[in-house]
């Protein structure tokens, strides 16, 4: 016994003699601390963090001599060799270049962003607190080959390479490793729920698939938003900004954005931190009056369906309807209502998150407790606009991590609050004050009269059209009276899409995933193992899924390994290499393997040359498989095996759903029938050959057979070249792309008959087909599938950047991307690829952050070519614009503070990004950045 405690003695003799503790302060070459700077002992992993002052201890376990090596992103890392104990060693870095920045997302390990073996992007702390864009969500769309599709004020969409929808299932964002996409929704919902400015860490970017390391959903991309240690970050921060939005069709309003960051560790086992945000404007309007459907229709116009004006979705055909000979053969609208008229167009959003983080022996093993809440109101346009308000979503997540490993576990859940659809708003205001049948009929009955009175005042044909529905109208209900208040609250209360326009969800999403990295077992390379899994469970109560019976519930999960080993050809030449592969299985589909291959050689240390090939495949989305939603024009169907036959739906003569014809002749007589959606995947015309050929012709023979295939997921094969390096002053980023999808989803309009087959060999007495009587009749139902192309898709694209200083140290930074779609579009009518992205992007930033003592500023412009947008709410081409942002900015040291004044859209040119849209108008602020310098 005496022998084991002199051993233990010795040991903690040895232990005491060996440690040595260094301190110092990080600052950048102003004398600004610089908090977060990393500090390492040179081989080995042992290291420590600056805190908020810049103050570092670092305590190792040996004696001197050793070196430290002083790192911080965008500043020139740094070497220092201690000689004794207990020294202080204060380090002044230099500002680098953004190739010295350390990149994670790009092989899940820290690597200088110039030796990443695909293309990435980052945007950290001097970016955020430079930006002109007024958040650092927003300024994002200053790196290149990056899209910003704006929504709404709260809601902008980012997205790379092409495909991009608002629903923009292709593109994945992470915050801290949870994907905070809406389970109802399957995408995120921009920064509305996401992380405040002054907890963010750094944002990565990730263009182009990444199914090899992030799974099915990492497709087109990926966003990593990183944010503070409570260990490395202390103290209590914070902003507000205050200013107003301006736009032409709702004026100036107020705009206020506001955050708070508390974090505290107690000891150097137990940290927590809280972070508060808080934002409210008011949304750009949308008022365009457009035609949807690109036709040069008015008002004036019978079957006007303007594109923010809702209610005049429903129109009929009024000689049919009244079976008059002297009633004209067109069609004929419902009067709508503005958007304006239908929402408030509030924008807010109130989002709070806490963590708890334990580390029991003090070093780097962690083990983390993070929630996450938030709440608000935005503008969402998917097959219809829709008003999100009080949407809530929740997150919980726990994990276990070190440098080499993590295992996190984490629950996504949101609710739909009292969110609705305003066209379907529309409508039902529409039909609670007057129904379909009886408004038409008042139409019908006013111009019959003109006509069998032999039109005494001689009113012309669009007089008499007038005259018809000012009579129809009369009483209609006005908005801003208590009578339309009433109908609007009763209808946006109301889940029933044929009475009222609320949905509802309470959706939820498990997710797990784990990783360990065994590069610290051997040197000859690095070697990953992770995996994932994931369980939806979806609960729309019937509203927005074929769920009206009980929640679905299905589950997926993926294995991948990496490897990754550098070899030094030569002084000069090193070849870095890069290989994974990753398994995925739906229990839905068979599973797929997606491999990845990548090299990079780095010459003469300033240039690095990139190439790889990688696949991906992404399972189709929630809402691929199981929506169930009528969006007016059409029923929105999911393409699972078991989802058609779940969609039921009541068709009646009563309310001119079911024809009389089709009652007495071919369902016995029976008044009411109920069908499920199967018939749009295996009885179906594709809608354009009944709407252009078979109406215009006649002729059965120009009815072309859809019968769309149920879905199955996707896959991409992706070729990437680029280069970075420095050539004298300036440093250049470029990269090029080809990828060629296949089993491209997409959604396919299809006309399904109540009676009769496609193959037109079922036929009434007389020999006309049964189908083809069905849509004489009106008796069909219109479906958007979801499905795969038989055509192989193929997109290719360039970006390029470069960066310098000039005139004395002024940042000087432009970038140019290009992208293209190789697809026959005439050839395929119906398939919507739904590229939406300009041809040629051009962007261009210009400042200088010490132009004089703290006294900074940054401008930027960026063009957009125009394109043309299609999505499920319309087709329409974007306009070309130019953008002009800008900020200057004053530092108060003393205080750890900056005010900043900046401006959006500076040259007042209002543009919007996608087709429906309201116009982005222009924004004025000042914010004051508290303690976070």
């Amino acid at each position: 016994m005496k022998t084991i405690l002199k051993l233990f003695a010795m040991l903690f003799c040895v232990a005491s003699f060996a440690q040595t503790t260094i301190k110092g302060k990080i600052t950048d070459d102003t004398g600004l601390p610089l908090p977060g700077a990393n500090i390492i002992v040179v081989g080995t992993s042992t290291g420590a963090v600056s805190d908020f002052d810049g103050n570092y201890i670092l305590t190792v376990q040996q004696d001197p001599p050793f070196s430290i090596r002083v790192s911080y992103a965008g500043f020139e890392a740094q070497t220092v060799e201690v000689t004794v104990k207990d020294q202080t060693v204060d380090v002044t870095l230099k500002e680098g270049n953004t190739l010295d920045e350390v990149v994670i997302s790009a092989s899940r390990t820290p690597e200088r962003i110039f030796e990443s073996p695909v293309t990435v992007e980052r945007f950290g702390i001097k970016e955020i607190k430079n930006t002109a864009s007024v958040d650092f969500y927003d300024g994002l769309e200053n790196l290149k080959g990056v899209d910003i599709n704006t929504n709404s004020l709260t809601f902008k969409s980012i997205n790379t390479r092409g495909f991009a929808t608002f629903a923009n299932t292709r593109f994945m964002q992470l915050v801290d490793g949870m994907d905070n996409s809406a389970p109802a929704l399957n995408f995120p919902l921009g920064n509305l729920l996401g992380m405040t400015e002054t907890d963010v860490q750094s944002v990565e970017l990730l263009p182009g698939a990444a199914s090899a390391l992030y799974g099915a959903n990492a497709f087109n991309g990926i966003l990593f938003m990183r944010s503070k240690s409570p260990f490395d970050h202390q103290g209590i921060s914070g902003y507000i900004k205050r200013g107003i939005t301006s736009q032409e069709a709702i004026g100036d309003n107020d705009y206020t954005d506001l955050g708070i960051r508390m974090a505290h560790a107690f000891s150097d086992k137990f940290a927590v931190k809280v972070n508060f945000g808080y934002l409210k404007g008011t949304d750009w309007a949308a008022t365009n009056a457009e035609d949807r459907f690109n036709r040069g229709l008015t008002r004036a116009d019978t079957d006007y369906d303007g594109i923010n004006i809702y209610g005049d979705e429903v129109s009929t055909n009024i000689r049919d309807a009244s079976g008059l000979g002297i009633i004209p053969d067109v069609e004929v609208s419902r009067t709508g209502y503005n958007e304006r008229d239908l929402t408030n167009y509030n924008a807010e959003s109130i989002k709070a998150d806490w963590g708890l983080y334990f580390r029991p022996w003090g070093n780097d093993f962690e083990i983390q407790y993070v929630g996450k809440v938030g709440t608000g109101n935005t503008i969402y346009q998917g097959a219809n606009r829709y008003n999100i308000a009080n949407f809530f979503l929740q997150q919980h997540k726990l994990e276990i991590r070190n440098d080499n490993f993590f295992v996190r576990g984490y629950l996504t859940e949101d609710k739909a609050g009292d969110s609705y659809d305003m066209v379907f708003t529309g409508i039902n205001i529409n039909r609670a004050w007057k129904s379909d049948g009886d408004w038409f009929g008042d139409y019908i009955q006013t111009y019959a009269g003109i006509e069998l009175s032999g039109n005494p005042q001689g009113l012309s044909e669009a007089e008499k059209h007038a005259a018809a529905r000012a009579a129809a109208d009369t009483g209609r209900l006005i908005p801003g009276t208590q009578e339309f208040q009433n109908v609007f609250d009763r209808v946006t209360n109301d889940p029933d899409l044929s009475t009222g326009s609320r949905f509802q969800d309470n959706s939820k999403i498990y997710h797990g995933d784990a990783n360990y990295n065994f590069g610290h077992l051997w040197d000859w390379a690095e070697v990953q193992v992770g995996g994932s899994a994931r369980q939806y469970e979806l609960n729309s109560f019937g509203t927005i899924y074929t769920d009206i019976d009980g929640p679905i519930r299905y589950s997926e999960f993926g294995l991948y390994t990496q490897m990754q080993k550098s070899l030094e050809l030569s002084d000069a030449v090193k070849l870095k290499l890069t290989g994974s592969i990753r398994y995925d299985k739906s229990e839905l589909f068979d599973g797929f393997f997606s491999p990845r291959i990548s090299a990079g050689f780095t010459v003469n240390e300033n240039h690095n040359f990139r190439a790889s090939f990688q696949t991906g495949f992404r399972n189709p989305t929630t809402q691929d498989l199981y929506i169930g939603l009528d969006v007016g024009r059409a029923i929105l169907v999911g393409g699972a095996a078991d989802n058609p036959a779940r969609d039921l739906r009541t068709y009646s003569v009563e309310n001119e759903t079911l024809s009389e014809f089709a009652a007495e002749n071919i369902f016995g007589g029976q008044q009411t029938i109920t069908r499920d959606a199967t018939g749009a995947y295996s009885n179906s015309f594709f809608a354009s050959s009944v709407t252009d050929g078979f109406a215009e012709s006649g002729n059965p023979a120009d009815l072309e057979i859809a019968n769309s295939n149920l879905v199955q997921p996707e896959q991409v094969s992706s070729f990437e070249v680029g280069y970075r390096g420095k050539v004298e002053r300036f440093i250049i980023d470029a990269s090029a792309y080809y990828n060629i999808y296949q089993d491209f989803l997409a959604n396919e309009t299809v006309i399904n008959p109540f009676y009769g087959d496609v193959q037109l060999t079922e036929t009434l007495p007389d020999g006309t087909p049964l189908a083809v009587a069905a849509i004489a009749n009106g008796d069909f139902q219109a479906y958007q599938t979801y499905t795969n192309a038989d055509e192989t898709v193929n997109s290719y694209g360039a970006a390029v950047q470069v960066s310098t200083k000039v005139l004395d140290g002024f940042d000087l930074s432009a970038n140019y991307t290009w992208a293209r779609l190789d697809f026959d579009v005439a050839e395929n009518p119906d398939f919507r690829t739904n590229f939406n992205t300009p041809e040629h992007k051009v962007k261009v930033s210009f400042g200088k952050t010490e132009l004089f003592e703290n006294f900074g500023f940054n401008t930027s412009w960026r063009w957009s070519d125009n394109f043309f947008w299609e999505a499920s709410f319309g087709d329409g081409e974007v306009p070309a614009f130019h953008v002009l942002d800008a900020q200057i900015n004053y530092r108060i040291p003393s205080l750890k503070s900056t005010i900043k004044v900046g401006a959006t859209n500076l040259l007042q040119d209002e543009y919007f990004t996608a087709f429906g849209t309201g116009f982005i108008g222009s924004m004025y602020y000042v914010s004051l950045t508290i303690n976070n310098l």
